[in-house]
This record gives structure tokens, C-alpha cells and sequence, in this order.
């Protein structure tokens, strides 16, 4: 089984670069609250890792 990773956004893109925004969508992210299971991949990583102030990993599994 694949790793993955449940990441969770806790912070608005509003008043940010739209490039932030864009990352958020593309982690499938576009609410206060919401979250997703991810695969762990370092392309995923990345992007979380570029907008650390808006998302949170709450869990790794695997």
C-alpha cells in the first residue's frame, strides 16, 4: 500500500499571492477545515511545504 498523507487547511488564501491559491487547489484544498488524503509523493510534499501557513499534515500513514 501506498504511503499517503492527510493534510488539513487552517488559514484563507484571501490577501495572499494568487500562486498560493493556485497551490491550495491543486492539494484539492479550498476551505477553512477541509482535508485530504494524499499520496506521499515529493511533488505533494512540496507544495505543502511551499504554503506551510495555510495547511497542516495532521497524519502519515503508511
Amino acid at each position: 500500500m501506498a504511503k499517503t498523507i492527510i493534510v488539513k487547511q487552517i488559514a484563507s488564501p484571501a490577501r495572499r499571492p494568487d500562486v498560493q491559491r493556485q497551490t491550495l487547489i491543486g492539494l484539492g484544498l479550498n476551505r477553512i477545515g477541509r482535508t485530504r488524503e494524499l499520496e506521499d509523493t515529493p511533488s505533494v510534499r512540496g507544495m505543502v511545504n511551499a504554503i506551510p501557513h495555510l495547511v497542516k499534515i495532521i497524519e502519515e500513514r503508511g
